[in-house]
C-alpha cells in the first residue's frame, strides 16, 4: 500500500509541476461555462416585429402590448399591408411580421378572427422558435379575452422560460469532463514511455491494476474539483436549478468521470507518443462529444446509423441522465439505464486497458 500511495503522489506531482496545464484544467471549465451560458445562446430576445392591421382595435392593441412587454419581442413598426411588411423584412428592418385579419375584433367570438405570422426562415430553427413564442403569447391573450379559437395553449414543463442555459449546462458538463479527464489521462502512461521511466513501472512490485488506479486517482480528484466549479457557476451565476438530488447528480457525474478516465487510459496504453495520444483523444472524444452526444443536436433526429454511433459515445448517456436529474428532477432510479450503460463502459474499458498493459509487461 505504501508503494501504491507513492505512485499516486508521483502522478499528482506531475500534474502540479506543470502549472500552465493546471491553469488550463481549472480555467477552461470556467471560461466554457460563461461562454455557453451567456455568449452562445438559442434564446429568443428582442425580436423586431412589424404589425399589419387595417385598424387598431382594443383586442389588437392588447396583443401588441403583450408582445412588446415581453423580453422576446419589440414592436418597431406598423404596416398597412403584407407587401409593406415583407419589404421591411427584406430590408432587415424587422425579423417577423404579425398580420391581423380585417375586422379582427368583430370576429373574435365567432372563430373567424385570424392571425398570420410571417417569419424570416433564413435560419429555420430560430424562425420556428420565434413563431412558437409569438403564437403562445397571442393564444394566451385570445383565451383571456374569451375567443372561441384560443383554447389550444402550449404548456412548457421544466423550462417554461426556455432558457438555453438549461439545455447547455448538462452538455457542457459532459464535454468538459470528457475533455479534461480523458485527454489528460491519455498522456499519463505515454509520458512514462517517452521519458524512459517505464522500466521503473515494469520492475515495481505493484500490480498493473494498481498502477492504472494510481494513474486515475489524481485526475479523478481534479475532475471532481471541476465538477464542483461547474455546478457552482451553473447554479449561482447562470441560475440553472438542480431540481433533483444533488447526491444523485454527483454520483452519476463521478461515474462518468471514471468512464472518461478509463477511456483516456486505454488511449494511453495503445499509443506510443504524447502527440499521438492527444490527436487520438481529440479526434475520438472532442468532436463526438459535441456533435453526437445530444448536446446541440437531438439524437432522435439523426439517421439510424448515426444514432447507433451516438449511443457509443459515453457523453450521450451522461447528458441524458444529467438532464433528467438536474432539470426534470427525477430520482436516480429513473436513470438506471444510463447508469448501467456507463458502468458497463467503465468496466469494459478498464478491463481492456489492463489486458493491453499486461501485454506490455511481458
Amino acid at each position: 500500500m505504501t508503494t501504491f500511495i507513492s505512485f499516486i503522489i508521483k502522478e499528482a506531482r506531475h500534474i502540479l509541476r506543470d502549472r500552465r496545464t493546471l491553469l488550463i484544467l481549472i480555467g477552461m471549465p470556467i471560461v466554457m461555462m460563461f461562454l455557453f451560458g451567456f455568449a452562445i445562446t438559442t434564446e429568443v430576445r428582442n425580436v423586431r416585429i412589424v404589425l399589419v392591421s387595417s385598424s387598431i382595435d382594443k383586442t389588437t392593441q392588447k396583443i401588441a402590448n403583450r408582445l412588446d412587454a415581453s423580453t422576446y419581442f419589440n414592436i418597431t413598426a406598423m404596416a398597412r399591408n403584407t407587401d409593406e411588411a415583407k419589404t421591411m423584412l427584406e430590408g432587415n428592418k424587422a425579423e417577423m411580421a404579425i398580420v391581423f385579419s380585417p375586422d379582427f375584433a368583430s370576429h373574435i367570438y365567432d372563430g373567424e378572427a385570424r392571425v398570420q405570422i410571417i417569419a424570416d426562415c433564413a435560419d429555420p430553427n430560430m424562425a420556428i422558435q420565434q413563431s412558437n413564442y409569438a403564437s403562445q403569447i397571442i393564444l394566451s391573450e385570445l383565451t383571456s379575452a374569451g375567443a372561441s379559437n384560443g383554447s389550444a395553449l402550449i404548456k412548457l414543463m421544466y423550462n417554461p422560460r426556455m432558457e438555453s442555459a438549461y439545455n447547455f449546462v448538462p452538455g457542457v458538463m459532459g464535454m468538459i469532463l470528457m475533455i479534461i479527464c480523458a485527454m489528460m489521462t491519455s498522456i499519463s502512461i505515454v509520458r512514462e514511455k517517452e521519458r524512459g521511466t517505464m522500466e521503473i513501472l515494469l520492475v515495481s512490485p505493484v500490480r498493473p491494476i494498481l498502477i492504472i488506479i494510481a494513474k486515475m486517482i489524481p485526475y479523478l480528484v481534479l475532475g471532481i474539483v471541476d465538477l464542483i466549479l461547474i455546478l457552482t457557476i451553473s447554479y449561482f451565476v447562470l441560475h440553472v436549478p438542480i431540481a433533483g438530488s444533488l447526491l444523485s447528480l454527483s454520483a452519476v457525474s463521478i461515474l462518468f468521470i471514471i468512464v472518461a478516465l478509463s477511456l483516456g487510459l486505454l488511449i494511453s496504453v495503445l499509443t506510443e507518443t504524447q502527440v499521438a495520444a492527444m490527436l487520438a483523444s481529440g479526434m475520438m472524444l472532442l468532436m463526438p462529444s459535441i456533435l453526437m452526444s445530444g448536446m446541440i443536436y437531438p439524437i432522435e433526429s439523426m439517421p439510424v446509423v448515426l444514432q447507433f454511433i451516438a449511443h457509443l459515445v459515453p457523453a450521450s448517456w451522461f447528458i441524458s441522465a444529467c438532464r433528467k436529474i438536474m432539470i426534470m428532477g427525477v430520482s436516480i432510479t429513473m436513470v438506471w439505464k444510463e447508469v448501467c450503460v456507463m458502468t458497463i463502459m467503465a468496466v469494459l474499458l478498464l478491463t481492456i486497458s489492463l489486458k493491453k498493459f499486461k501485454k506490455r509487461l511481458e
